[in-house]
């Protein structure tokens, strides 16, 4: 089968992108496929013609073009399949807003939080103090983030998220541990404890990617109680957001009560990524996964 890979693109997280699709890249091969790479950010305007060429095309693209649906949008218009949600639910789950205001309406208990945009008149934050974490509204990574424990603080993260882009997620913070659950189809996979190095306020940029960074215990040592909450949870979340294909869900649990925090579309594919250390826990090699994720996108 002729897969078009994508991968790279223009937003902050093109080099995680890019260093998931090598190992995406050897196991199509491995897998008996011949694969087509493609980087929109240099080859966008050939999208449409080299995935009408293609059988499959597997997206892996972190932010714009791929997490904000453009590229599901444009794959759409041809005759390729591809594994994973399509434009409007891609869209949807990268707006951290949009998606807590789908888990309130749904008694899906999440951290309070508050949206602010920068236009003309913004009064800044209003209903909450601090310590919060303050974060771009649409992005991933932890890029951006701000955990600020002072006004000041708070004045520079909101600074730091707005040369970035338009809106900010401010988020009270929630003392617990933090723990993420994929989903693979419709079946829940196991959950990881996720412990950022002592000298990281929060499981930041270089503690998702860095090989010496977070500590990731798979499956996860809490009551298997807790856990089938959970993946309860996570499973409701993605059929909410009218997600497809696989997904991830991150959660803070604290005093022994979940609170989701966001859901990711297009999950890692680093050889340190979560969703890869969950299937294989769950007894699917990388290269299984990958297949399963393509027989998932072709129904």
């Amino acid at each position: 089968m002729r897969v078009l890979l994508i991968a790279g693109g223009w937003s902050d997280e093109r080099e995680v992108s890019l260093s998931g699709a090598k190992g995406i890249h050897s196991a199509l091969l491995e897998l008996g496929h011949e694969v087509d790479m493609l980087d929109p950010a240099q080859d966008f305007s050939n999208l449409m013609n080299r995935a009408s060429q293609a059988d499959f095309a597997f997206i892996n693209l972190h932010g714009s073009p791929g997490e904000d649906g453009l590229i599901q949008a444009i794959l759409n218009r041809t005759s390729c399949p591809y594994q994973g949600s399509g434009p409007e639910s891609s869209f949807l789950s990268l707006n951290k807003a949009a998606t807590k205001t789908i888990f309130d309406q749904n008694s899906i208990l999440t951290p309070k939080w508050e949206l602010i945009c920068s236009v003309d008149g913004c009064k800044g934050i209003q209903n909450l103090k601090p310590p919060v974490f303050i974060k771009p509204n649409s992005g991933g990574s932890s890029l951006g983030m701000t955990f600020a424990q002072n006004n000041q603080e708070m004045q520079y993260g909101i600074e730091k998220v707005f040369s970035m882009g338009d809106s900010a997620l401010v988020e009270e913070y929630t003392k617990g541990i933090e723990v993420t659950c994929g989903i693979l189809g419709e079946e829940p996979l196991p959950l990881i404890l996720i412990t950022p190095p002592e000298k990281a306020q929060f499981f930041d940029y270089n503690s998702k990617y860095a090989l010496d960074g977070a500590e990731e215990i798979c499956p996860a040592p809490i009551e298997e109680r807790l856990t089938k909450q959970i993946q309860e949870i996570t499973l409701k979340a993605h059929k909410l957001l009218g997600l497809s294909g696989y997904s991830r869900a991150d959660f803070i649990i604290s005093e022994g009560v979940p609170y989701i925090l966001e859901v990711n579309t297009l999950p890692g594919m680093t050889p340190t990524s979560l969703v890869p250390r969950a299937a294989k826990t769950a007894g699917y090699s990388f290269n299984m996964l990958i297949e399963k994720l393509i027989e998932l996108g072709k129904k």
